[in-house]
């Protein structure tokens, strides 16, 4: 099968949408498929280089102005490649390949990923829509999106091509006990959430020093509110104690040494990170927003606390912290069942909805040639 993989970009910047879309080519090309990934380019190109993977130069931009060139560039790559799928996983992507090539042979995947792609020329686009969580699907149903034409495909990320082709990166030295949360620095990542919960943890254990040495909080990734959330810190009396690592391409040597993986989205349709946390081991608190109950087997993985309760989670990450049995029952169980979150799963699950789609189409097709066959016509003309 031909696939075409499309995205804005092919960054090395932590966009879960870019990571998934990598994973995927990657694993459907180990498949025996033929890929070419579309995209404005990035730190991936070597990646899908090592796994035979095209990769074709294609800009893509939300500015009316570039909507020309960005459809003729489009119809060059399908006259070029002519493939049986095309996968969009961002919206200027969807678009022109619904509005680019209008006669044409493939089927038109879109997949929503979060939330700010839920614009409904997004959704309505795709000959078949995929939801990357129960929880998006719930949602786009809500906005009129009939389940005939969607499939879910729960985001995994055990066993990721782009982890698992890296060189080991460096063991790190975190002081003891501690939270690790890896997460982009904005605010629908709970971030400053976390912070003040975090505060309550150091604050009601200032007098069980005995039990637990002062704790340390790792903030791993960067944003655009990085700056307000370490003034936060700041005014909160923990930035000699909260440390900012800014972004890490891989993130692996702080999952091996948390001691608890934090988690506090107000948003969250389907974190690649708590995939991957769990195939550290982590024990997890996270909140029960989008698809993270699905991804920690409604609460049998982690533990799940209410968005915006930070109360709450304070009490949680405080009892991990204090209690090493509970803490190392809870990872156990977060190393159990991972099967569903393998990236070999998601792949093959997408192999079947391209299927699907394509057989569909032929089949629509079908019928409308046809109803065309069917109609006689008199000799004047009219039908």
């Amino acid at each position: 099968m031909r696939i075409v993989h499309l995205a804005n970009h092919a960054q090395t910047i932590g966009n879960g949408t870019v990571n998934m879309m990598v994973d995927l080519a990657c694993m459907q090309a180990r498949m025996g498929q033929d890929i070419v990934v579309a995209s404005s380019g990035g730190g991936f190109e070597p990646l899908l280089r090592r796994h035979g993977i095209t990769h074709i130069p294609l800009q893509q931009s939300r500015q009316p102005w570039r909507v020309p060139s960005m459809i003729a560039g489009f119809n060059r790559l399908i006259d070029r490649f002519d493939p049986d799928i095309v996968h969009a996983h961002m919206m200027t992507g969807a678009l022109i390949s619904r509005f680019g090539s209008m006669r044409r042979r493939f089927a038109l995947v879109t997949t929503v990923h979060h939330e700010l792609q839920k614009s409904a020329s997004l959704v309505r686009t795709g000959d078949r829509m995929v939801a990357v969580s129960r929880a998006v699907a719930l949602d786009l149903q809500a906005r009129g999106i009939g389940p005939e034409r969607m499939s879910i495909v729960l985001n995994g990320a055990v066993g990721a091509p782009r982890l698992v082709c890296r060189p080991a990166a460096k063991p790190v030295r975190l002081m003891h006990p501690n939270v690790v949360c890896v997460a982009g620095m904005y605010r629908r990542k709970g971030i400053a959430d976390l912070l003040q919960a975090f505060a309550l943890v150091r604050e009601q254990s200032a007098n069980e020093r005995e039990f637990m040495a002062e704790p340390h909080l790792y903030l791993v990734g960067d944003g655009p509110d990085r700056g307000s959330l370490e003034t936060l810190a700041d005014e909160l009396g923990i930035a000699e104690v909260t440390h900012f690592t800014g972004f890490v391409a891989d993130a692996r040597p702080y999952f091996a040494s948390a001691d608890v993986f934090a988690l506090l989205s107000h948003q969250d349709p389907g974190p690649l990170v708590i995939a991957e946390a769990r195939e550290a081991g982590c024990a997890i608190v996270a909140t029960r927003v989008g698809g993270i109950p699905e991804m920690l087997d409604e609460g049998a993985a982690g533990v799940l606390v209410p968005a915006g309760d930070i109360e709450q989670a304070a009490a949680k990450l405080r009892w991990l912290l204090l209690d090493r049995q509970a803490r190392g029952q809870l990872a156990a169980r977060a190393r159990q069942d991972l099967q569903h979150l393998s990236l070999e799963r998601v792949s093959s699950e997408y192999m079947a909805i391209y299927q699907h789609t394509l057989t569909e189409r032929e089949s629509l097709q079908r019928r409308q040639m046809t109803l065309e066959a069917r109609r006689t016509r008199t000799p004047d003309g009219a039908i």
